[in-house]
C-alpha cells in the first residue's frame, strides 16, 4: 500500500506549499502524522492535507468540507484513509493543482458560505424603506452570481459560453419566493446563457432530475431550434438538492404531469 513520505522531504514539502498557496490555500498549519501537510483558507470553507508519496507523486489530497467531498465522488478515491472525510489519489501534480482549484471554488460557493458573506456585508444596513432594501438584494444578488459562476466554473452547462457578458445567474425557485439562506444557495441556481436564462426564467424551458433538458409546448419551433433543444447536453453533476429545486420549477411551469420520457419523444417527433 502506499504511504506518505514521512517527514516529507524537501522537493514534496515545496511543492505541496505552492499547490496549496496557488490555489488559495494560504494559511499552513504545520505537519500532521503520517507526513500530511495541513492547510486552510481565509476566504474558502474547509481545511485541507496534502501529501506526496514521493517527490515524483502519487499525490494525496484529503478534504473535511462534506459538501464538497460530495461534489468531487468522482474524482480519483485513495486506497490510503487520510485526516479527512474524504481522500484522493493523484498521479500529478497538475491534476492536484486542478483539484485544488476545484476545492477553493466549492469551498467558496457552497451553503452557507455565500449566506455568511452577504450577511457580513449587509448586517449594518438599513432595510426600511424599498430603495434601502433594493440596495440589500442587489448585494445578495452579485454574491449569488460570484458563486455561481465559482460552481459552475464561470461556463454554462448547455452552451459552453465563458464570456462572462453574457452569463446570468439563474434562481430556480424565484428570489421572491426564498428566505436568504435559499436565496444564497448554489443549488437553487444555473448558470445560464441570456438565451436559455430567459426561456428558464419563462417557464418555456426546465430540466428533469437527470439534466435533461425539457421544453414546454408553449416554446416555439424557431425558439426550440435557436437554443439547441433537442441537441442540448444534460445538465451536469446535478446534487439532491438541484433536483428539488428543479421539481418546484417545474410544478410552477406546469411539467408536472408530463414525464421527460414523453417529452423526449415529443421533441423528436
Amino acid at each position: 500500500m502506499i504511504a506518505p513520505e514521512d517527514p516529507p522531504g524537501f522537493v514534496v514539502r515545496t511543492e505541496a506549499q505552492k499547490a496549496a498557496w496557488d490555489n488559495g490555500f494560504r494559511i499552513e498549519r504545520g505537519i500532521e502524522v503520517g507526513g500530511w501537510l495541513y492547510y486552510s483558507s481565509t476566504t474558502a470553507h474547509g481545511e485541507i492535507w496534502i501529501a506526496g508519496v514521493s517527490p515524483h507523486g502519487p499525490w494525496l489530497l484529503s478534504i473535511d468540507h462534506p459538501g464538497v467531498a460530495a461534489e468531487l465522488a468522482t474524482l480519483p478515491p485513495s486506497p490510503l484513509a487520510g485526516p479527512g472525510l474524504a481522500t484522493f489519489e493523484f498521479g500529478s501534480l497538475t491534476a492536484l493543482h486542478a483539484a485544488l482549484d476545484r476545492v477553493y471554488k466549492l469551498g467558496t460557493s457552497l451553503p452557507d458560505a455565500p449566506l455568511a458573506r452577504f450577511r457580513a456585508q449587509t448586517a449594518r444596513l438599513p432595510q426600511t424603506t424599498e430603495a434601502e432594501r433594493l440596495v440589500v438584494q442587489r448585494i445578495g444578488q452579485d454574491i449569488f452570481r460570484a458563486a455561481l459562476m465559482d460552481y459552475w466554473g464561470g461556463r454554462c452547462p448547455i452552451t459552453g459560453i465563458t464570456d462572462p457578458a453574457l452569463l446570468r445567474a439563474s434562481h430556480i425557485v424565484p428570489w421572491a419566493d426564498c428566505d436568504d439562506e435559499r436565496r444564497l444557495d448554489v443549488h437553487n441556481g444555473l448558470l445560464l446563457s441570456a438565451l436559455w436564462d430567459a426561456a428558464f426564467d419563462a417557464g418555456l424551458v426546465s430540466f428533469a432530475d437527470d439534466g435533461t433538458a425539457l421544453a414546454s409546448p408553449e416554446l416555439s419551433a424557431a425558439a426550440r431550434t435557436a437554443l439547441g433543444v433537442e441537441s442540448a447536453p444534460r445538465l451536469p453533476n446535478l446534487r439532491d438538492a438541484h433536483r428539488a429545486n428543479l421539481a418546484a420549477h417545474r410544478t410552477r411551469h406546469g411539467f408536472l404531469s408530463i414525464s421527460s420520457t414523453a417529452l423526449l419523444v415529443s421533441r423528436s417527433s
